[in-house]
């Protein structure tokens, strides 16, 4: 069992009270960010994006904030439809990347130099520069695409069939999660839906395209390690009246499944850079926190508090560099973007 969750505040509280006893000023904010400390740890917390206005992130398996730049990219309505953004990370600034008619929020990934940003506009993939703006049509038909992280390979879903970008042959049929590339572009990752729960398959560029089931049941949030050895994933476990979750680990070349970790009650998680933590969204109503998962110590750390209406939905991903946590809620009525610091227990990748 995980030792009990502890707070962030008792850690930073400690090392206030040696240096002053007054409450700290609030820094200054740039663009429309803002700086509060958290009700549950007192840590602070930047929220990014107003709430005047909706604001989304992408989906956490994709690429959305720079590597080297400090930007990410999101999704908002405040132009009246839902529009791609980009946000300067350091200035606060945001601008327009493109019109959209019907932009699909959780589709945006940058490419695999930051140079342009891919998304899914009315059933049509495209490519947007993001130096100049230039938008071009990739593939037409579209509800889903994946992107290996070497940029290398590409895969689309067109009416629940997945095919390789330029294929005329579908891999697989059914697909409802995904497509995910493997991060060398290897093969794929994907998912069905079946009675009481999902599937996740696997199918390899390299083989003879046969998909292969990897794990069945109450199941979620599937990611590539880092190394892109294994698929890492969220497993629903009955402890009683209680539902607990587990990240689990399955390596598509054996298909053997096992538990890594348990958790307290992650409704979403992701890992860092090399895999040594993950983040959790807690799906406890008396408790809806984020929280970091120290797999050194087997122990966990609540960070702050999500306050969201669906804890599944708040998708807490770390930075490139593991130094910052970035999720969205709507706790304060829209859906907004925040942000917190977590150099202090993450060492950087």
């Amino acid at each position: 069992m995980l030792i009990a969750s502890s707070g962030l505040g008792s850690a930073l509280a400690a090392s206030a009270a040696q240096k002053t006893t007054r409450k700290p000023r609030a820094p200054e904010t740039p663009g429309e960010f803002v700086r509060f400390v958290d009700p549950v740890t007192e840590a602070w917390v930047v929220r990014l994006t107003a709430t005047s206005s909706t604001g989304l992130l992408p989906a956490p398996q994709n690429r959305f904030i720079a590597a080297k730049r400090r930007f990410l990219v999101f999704s908002s309505d405040r132009t009246g439809t839902m529009t791609p953004f980009y946000l300067d990370l350091r200035s606060g600034a945001l601008h327009e990347l493109a019109t959209t008619k019907q932009l699909v929020p959780s589709s945006l990934c940058l490419d695999a130099r930051d140079r342009s940003v891919y998304l899914i506009d009315g059933g049509v993939l495209k490519e947007i520069s993001l130096s100049n703006h230039k938008v071009r049509t990739v593939a037409e038909d579209v509800t889903a695409f994946g992107l290996s992280c070497s940029g290398t390979s590409f895969a689309i879903v067109r009416r629940g069939r997945l095919f390789r970008l330029g294929s005329l042959r579908p891999i697989a049929e059914e697909v409802a999660l995904g497509p995910f590339l493997r991060p060398d572009g290897s093969g794929c990752l994907y998912g069905r839906n079946v009675d009481n729960g999902c599937e996740f398959w696997y199918v390899s560029w390299n083989a003879d395209n046969r998909p292969v089931r990897l794990a069945r049941g109450s199941i979620s949030c599937p990611f590539w390690s880092p190394d892109g050895k294994s698929v890492l994933f969220l497993r629903d476990v009955p402890a009683g009246s209680a539902i607990l979750s587990e990240v689990h680990a399955v390596v598509p070349e054996t298909g053997q499944e096992h538990r890594v970790d348990p958790t307290s009650q992650f409704a979403a998680f992701a890992p860092n850079g090399n895999a040594s933590v993950f983040v959790g969204a807690s799906r406890s109503k008396a408790q809806p926190n984020v929280i970091l998962l120290l797999r050194s110590i087997a122990r966990e750390l609540t960070l702050c508090e999500h306050g969201a209406s669906n804890p599944a939905a708040v998708t807490p991903v770390f930075s490139p560099d593991s130094r910052r946590i970035y999720f969205q809620s709507d706790r304060e009525g829209k859906w907004a973007i925040y942000s917190i610091n977590v150099e202090n227990f993450v060492e950087p990748t």
